[in-house]
């Protein structure tokens, strides 16, 4: 059974920095592509950051050079570091893992998400 448990959301002045981390089990962590999304009330979903399983790193624009994606193979966790948070990063956080060996085959698992909410 594949789980990937979010953690360290919560409420936060703005201005200041949270650290998010997504353990995952059931499932080859190293071999899989992992990001953050999130959402917020009324918006779609948005990719935050990716990291894949090789390291490489993604980011959109509007939190470039405030957060940072790692990840921890031996750990089997990711984790989100968020700095100059500001109102507009209040969102539900989600850990997703992806994998895909040929078109046709992937495997794409969400975690159930943790809250973020900065106050200004």
């Amino acid at each position: 059974q594949v789980q990937l448990v979010e953690s360290g959301g919560g409420l936060v002045q703005a201005g200041g920095s949270l650290r998010l981390s997504c353990t995952a089990s059931g499932i080859l962590f190293s071999m899989y592509d992992m990001a953050w999304y999130r959402q917020a009330p009324g918006k779609q979903r948005e990719l935050v950051a990716q990291i894949s399983s090789g390291g490489s790193t993604n980011y959109v624009d509007s939190v470039k050079g405030r957060f940072t994606i790692s990840r921890d193979n031996a750990l089997k966790t990711v984790y989100l570091q968020m700095d100059s948070l500001n109102s507009e990063d209040t969102a539900v956080y989600y850990c997703n893992a992806k994998r895909r060996w040929t078109p046709s085959r992937s495997a794409d698992y969400w975690g159930p998400g943790t809250q973020v909410t900065v106050s200004s």
